[in-house]
């Protein structure tokens, strides 16, 4: 563990045990799956940890956290079919709205945490080979000829549909905010609560411009963020992958700062990746009071600054600052407000015969 790792091992044991009632009169056992979408492999074994150590201090309990990940969508699938997982940490709002239909998660599961259940964002951005030889700097510049794309398939990954989105968002001239000033988060979130129209779902010639671009410029399409991921930088497949900017960021330093460069386009879309209990699973488990502890522990300072020095954007807005250099401030706009929440948006692009089916035409 790097000293910066450690440092924030140690503060967790302090703040995360405030969380924590007595300790019992003898040590239990614990054991949590938490099954998360595809990319977080690497921010929650170094949570795990942290969180771990501090149950223990506290209560004298032991906490071993197992993980699962995957596409987001397949996750979802995985625990309605019957994975056991105490929590779910997902990449978009419906994937865990899909888990509570199936009577796993309690209604209202958004509102039990702050920022709608979600300790941390995101947003989409690209990497390009080292010097940027096909000079991608916009979205519009996905589409000069020629240029071969990365992205997952918005029907397994939820980085794709946000993918999806953003595009969708930025060629019908989506409203955006500053989301790193406490003004710019509070104007979005009233702006999301108040909207009632949407007309960016009729914004003439978008539809056009999404097929083509899938169409002409995705050569393949992988199952979830992480194997798009490795078909850009092992592979060497395409001239710009789009990606979580956590994604695009390990990548770099894994292969090598002198291979690829991260460019972040002039907007983008506000990722909102969102956590709930499982209740079904906890109660008959009785790991009710250490899942939610879990959960709760990720908006704590020392949580987030590790959500930060792995490229996530934490919640904490001072924190979130320290990390502007990596992760700029650019204009950002919101499913909410844009598109009017995920039900609608997943129903209406995303769902089997929606808008996607209607313009994706893979070759044979």
């Amino acid at each position: 563990m790097t000293k910066t790792l450690t440092y924030l091992a140690l503060g967790a044991a302090l703040s995360l045990a405030t969380l924590l009632s007595g300790a019992p009169a003898s040590a239990a056992n614990f054991r949590l799956l938490n099954v998360s979408y595809d990319p977080t492999r690497e921010l929650y074994t170094q949570y795990n940890e942290i969180f771990s150590k501090a149950y223990k201090a506290k209560t004298g309990d032991n906490v071993r956290i197992e993980q699962s990940h995957g596409g987001s969508g397949k996750q979802a699938r995985s625990v309605i079919d019957g994975l056991n997982a105490d929590v779910v940490t997902l990449a978009l709002a419906w994937d865990i709205t899909a888990i509570e239909r199936a009577g796993l998660i309690d209604p209202g599961w958004e509102k039990k945490l702050p920022y709608n259940s979600s300790p941390y964002t995101s947003t989409i951005a690209f990497l390009v080979r080292k010097g940027n030889p096909k000079n991608i700097q916009t979205w519009e510049d996905l589409f000069k000829p020629g240029v071969q794309v990365i992205t997952a398939n918005p029907k397994t990954s939820g980085a794709a549909r946000w993918i999806f989105l953003a595009l969708w968002g930025v060629l019908g001239k989506a409203k955006t905010h500053d989301f790193f000033t406490e003004q710019g988060v509070a104007e979005a979130t009233v702006a999301a609560a108040s909207a009632k129209k949407f007309p960016i779902y009729d914004a003439a010639g978008v539809k056009e411009k999404i097929a083509e671009f899938f169409n002409n410029h995705v050569p393949v399409l992988d199952a979830g963020a992480r194997g798009a991921t490795v078909s850009f930088a092992q592979k060497q497949i395409g001239d710009v992958l789009l990606n979580w900017e956590n994604e695009l960021w390990l990548a770099r330093d894994e292969f090598g700062p002198e291979k690829f460069d991260i460019v972040y386009p002039p907007t983008s879309i506000l990722t909102e990746p969102p956590v709930a209990v499982v209740d079904k699973v906890v109660d008959r488990r009785g790991t009710r009071a250490v899942a939610e502890a879990y959960l709760k522990g990720l908006y704590l300072p020392d949580a987030q600054e590790l959500i930060g020095e792995l490229h996530y954007r934490p919640r904490d807005l001072a924190i979130l600052k320290k990390f502007k250099a990596d992760l700029p401030a650019i204009p950002l706009f919101t499913v909410d407000e844009t598109f009017g929440g995920w039900e609608k948006a997943q129903t209406t692009f995303f769902a089997d015969g929606g808008a996607f089916d209607q313009i994706y035409h893979p070759a044979r």
